[in-house]
């Protein structure tokens, strides 16, 4: 989120547009008119236009926190090991780990997996997202695991973005939560925006953007399940705040989570595990599996056994 002042601003009153195409690298006024007019740029949680002539204190929120960054540079290529899962002329389908911020920002500016992409594939990859986000599609958090794609043309780029306006890509995650559940499965269908007393967090709020997450109960061990939730919308941070809303935090969640959690510091217990959708060239539909990262497995692994003790 980024809070509009005026001091230092020239020239009278600041368009929305305007302002976001002077701070924003990589993105042309045009780009970010569209965002406005599709409702992906927010001010103070409402739709605007793109000529909204911004206030002092107004909080600007962009998609999927994709905010400017103190970043001006074009990142450079870098050799970080990818996990490869699958790669053709037009895509390439990664297992992320842990720790790996998917694109530079603040902090972030040369050990990302778009660092690694562009070492990877050269200049084989998609501008839609500006030079900052090359062949980027989709996202998932640093701490969070799992597959992840991008693409290297702009056709390609097309038609997956198509596909998850659509909600058609299939995205299942396994996580590891707090509580037990009275049902086996279920639907949190409740909207995701900023929230008001922390602008740098997201929340279920009144106004907030549609969000919807399927979970499954896999396993359950006592105050710990273990599930899967399948997405139809993806907000950021979705799972995180809505198993948080409903009383099941995830495991090691720093942002969401429990106060005292003996998982902290190991990252939120989330690891994107399938991933579908359909090629943007053959037509065909795909589907890549991931296993469990080491540290999710080993939990799981331990828990299992603890249960099977009792």
């Amino acid at each position: 989120m980024i809070v509009y002042h005026s001091e230092g601003d020239t020239g009278g009153p600041k368009r929305l547009d305007a302002y976001l195409a002077g701070i924003w690298p990589g993105r042309s006024r045009s780009h970010i008119q569209g965002l406005i007019k599709k409702g992906l740029i927010t001010v103070n949680d409402m739709k605007v236009k793109t000529g909204y002539m911004l206030k002092d204190g107004d909080g600007i929120e962009l998609p999927k926190e994709d905010e400017p960054s103190d970043i001006s540079e074009a990142p450079k290529p870098k050799d970080i090991p990818l996990d490869i899962v699958y790669e053709d002329g037009d895509i390439i389908v990664v297992n992320k780990p842990k720790g790996l911020v998917v694109h530079p920002a603040a902090g972030h500016s040369d050990d990302t997996l778009v660092n690694a992409l562009m070492y990877h594939c050269g200049d084989s990859l998609s501008g839609i997202n500006g030079e900052l986000r090359p062949g980027i599609v989709h996202r998932i958090d640093k701490d969070t695991t799992g597959l992840l794609i991008a693409c290297k043309n702009d056709a390609a780029h097309l038609s997956l973005s198509e596909q998850l306006s659509s909600h058609s890509i299939k995205r299942r995650y396994k996580a590891l939560c707090y509580g037990g559940f009275k049902e086996a499965s279920g639907t949190v269908d409740a909207p995701i925006g900023r929230r008001r007393d922390d602008r740098k967090r997201m929340g279920v709020t009144e106004g907030g953007r549609m969000a919807v997450t399927h979970f499954q109960v896999l396993e359950s061990f006592g105050d710990i399940s273990y599930i899967e939730c399948r997405l139809e919308t993806g907000r950021t941070h979705q799972i995180r705040v809505h198993m948080s809303y409903i009383r099941h935090p995830l495991l090691g969640d720093e942002v969401y989570g429990r106060s005292k959690d003996p998982y902290k510091g190991c990252g939120q217990y989330l690891h994107a595990a399938v991933l579908g959708f359909v090629h943007p060239r053959t037509g065909q539909y795909m589907e890549f599996e991931a296993p469990l990262p080491d540290y999710f497995d080993t939990t799981l692994r331990r828990l299992r056994a603890d249960n099977a003790a009792k």
